[in-house]
């Protein structure tokens, strides 16, 4: 009888959590809510911490009474740092995450592709870190009990149903300790491919649905080898498949192979199948250290998503809202771009501050972002998973072209995932600059800056400057700003109505060196904002909470504080979305 190597646990143990039941009457909880989040994964308590740093409260409702197990979503994107480091979690990340900046790719044992994602010293985070999910989820838990004044995480809480009324979402749960209902007045459906409150609703994720299934093994392995993605096409040690190796922290390595046509899923999972692909993977890698598996899944891909992410007070994020493949590791990484995008907008909305037709931008805006990851998502899984002998021979033809062609290897790129620019977005504004630097809908890009302040010069980057509500960067040339963006407190609009500046915050820019009485500024020191972002002299750049560029102006003295302020605040006052957008 052969014998296979033995399962070992994960270098993780997760914390189980009880149950809690809240005083009722009649079976409907004592207090409501303003608002609850479905499902305790990244995307749910990204969220919840979002609006956490609003001030705003919420109720988490996870079914499990632990964070995740197995791998799952293992990468995770700059851009995903920059928001989880707005969260409070960065420093999490940074310590259990294992960086990459590219990775290579091999047609039956020869190389045919190595690439490099865009680095430079400019940055603040790597292209891309693995962290296998538990991981994630634990870092996140972690930021969540930080807010316990705030955030109050329910575990082993199960939707089973759920009612809509125009004043709010009617839940009803299950417990160990029993059942009960909950009012709260959003609820955020952040529940997973699964979705309850998706089926619950009687909608449908509409798309493709791939035949072709993977398998996913963690394995315990020491290896020098560097963090970098693998991809094998059809090689000598499982030929006719297409494998995938990404190194984790803690030594865990997480392998996926496809699997032939006409394998039973059920038996591929099996020990006396997959123990053997592996070993004869890791004999072609030639890692010669003792191994054993942790975790065994499948994997189908789905390229899917719902019409609107907005059904009234029920707001869909992350899987629950949309399924996108793998390739391109995009799935994880949508879902944290959702709970960024959505929980600014809902903040802002519970707190009085905006009408509730802000969230219809939430729906209009990522519902165009995944068109896009679908997209790049598709492309990718029709390379690696190919869905019929077509797809399959033109793989073929390029993968054995690219050998000799290297002109061709672009072919071959994984298409790793990217900022998503809103370029049609009815949040966005005037653009006075011209084409050069970041549009409106598109992301700041990133640049070391130099903040002076009264305790001191210190290092920051132009990334961390998003997170604290609507911002207006002005340019000048030694940090001190035009009269007309140094009041303080309220002004008067045209026809006499005050307006407060609780939404906007002022931040000189200075291209120059700072004046020596000049203080709170941030400085250009190494003289790359002109170029990076087009910026000149007087001229006004205002974002979004999220980093998302939404106005560029020409001149400070023209757009003033009071009328930029005015603009934000009849956008948010909007009642009808197609008044969204309204130019000062």
């Amino acid at each position: 009888m052969t014998s296979y190597p033995e399962y070992v646990p994960y270098p993780f143990q997760a914390e189980h959590h009880v149950a809690t039941h809240p005083v009722c009457t009649n079976g409907l909880e004592d207090h409501s809510h303003r608002v609850v989040i479905a499902g305790g994964g990244p995307v749910g308590f990204a969220t919840a911490l979002g609006l956490a740093k609003q001030g705003v409260a919420s109720v988490v409702l996870e079914a499990d009474d632990s964070v995740c197990f197995g791998s799952r979503a293992i990468c995770v994107s700059r851009r995903s740092l920059e928001i989880l480091h707005r969260l409070g979690v960065g420093a999490g990340f940074n310590a259990i995450g294992l960086p990459w900046t590219g990775g290579r790719s091999f047609y039956k044992g020869q190389e045919v592709l190595r690439f490099e994602m865009p680095q430079d010293d400019n940055q603040q985070f790597a292209p891309m870190v693995n962290m296998a999910q538990y991981s994630i989820e634990k870092t996140l838990l972690d930021g969540v009990q930080a807010y316990h004044h705030l955030i109050e995480v329910r575990w082993q809480t199960a939707v089973t149903g759920i009612t809509r009324n125009e004043d709010g979402v009617r839940l009803a749960v299950k417990t160990p300790q029993g059942a009960y209902q909950l009012h709260t007045d959003w609820l955020v459906a952040a529940d997973g491919g699964r979705s309850t409150i998706r089926e619950g609703m009687g909608l449908r994720l509409q798309g493709t649905s791939y035949e072709g299934r993977y398998v996913i093994v963690d394995i315990l392995m020491k290896s020098p080898r560097p963090a970098e993605r693998l991809a094998y096409f059809d090689p000598p040690c499982n030929p006719g498949s297409t494998v995938l190796v990404h190194k984790q922290p803690g030594d865990v390595w997480r392998i996926d192979y496809q699997l032939r046509d006409g394998e039973d899923p059920e038996q591929a999972i099996l020990p006396h199948q997959v123990m053997p692909r592996v070993q004869s993977l890791l004999d072609m890698m030639g890692e010669t250290a003792a191994w054993n598996p942790i975790w065994v899944g499948l994997y189908k891909a789905n390229a899917l998503t719902l019409e609107r992410y907005r059904h009234g007070r029920v707001l869909f994020a992350g899987d629950a809202a949309h399924l996108v493949p793998i390739f391109g590791v995009r799935g994880f990484n949508s879902g944290i771009d959702d709970a960024d995008n959505l929980s600014w907008k809902l903040g802002q909305v519970v707190q009085g501050r905006a009408a509730p037709a802000l969230l219809e931008t939430y729906s209009s805006e990522r519902v165009a972002a995944t068109h896009e990851n679908l997209s790049y998502g598709t492309k990718s899984t029709e390379f690696m998973a190919p869905p019929s002998f077509a797809f399959d021979l033109m793989r073929r033809a390029v993968l054995s072209l690219a050998v000799k062609h290297p002109e061709l290897r672009s072919l071959i790129n994984p298409r790793q995932s990217a900022p998503i620019a809103y370029g049609d977005s009815p949040l966005n504004g005037p653009d006075e600059w011209g084409t050069h630097g970041p549009r409106p809908g598109t992301v700041l890009p990133e640049c070391p800056l130099t903040y002076v302040s009264t305790h001191g010069d210190h290092a920051v980057f132009l990334s961390d400057q998003a997170g604290h509500g609507f911002k207006a960067f002005v340019f000048t040339a030694d940090g001190v700003l035009p009269q007309a963006w140094c009041q303080v407190g309220v002004d008067r609009a045209a026809d006499g109505a005050m307006i407060a500046h609780a939404a906007l915050a002022v931040q000189a820019v200075s291209l120059g060196a700072p004046h020596p009485d000049a203080v709170d500024v941030l400085w250009d020191n190494t003289v790359q904002l002109p170029h990076l972002l087009g910026a000149q002299l007087g001229a006004v750049l205002l974002i979004r909470p999220d980093g998302h560029v939404m106005a560029r102006w020409r001149d400070a003295n023209v757009k003033s504080r009071a009328i930029v302020s005015a603009w934000i605040n009849q956008l948010l006052a909007a009642n009808q979305p197609t008044a969204i957008g309204v130019t000062p």
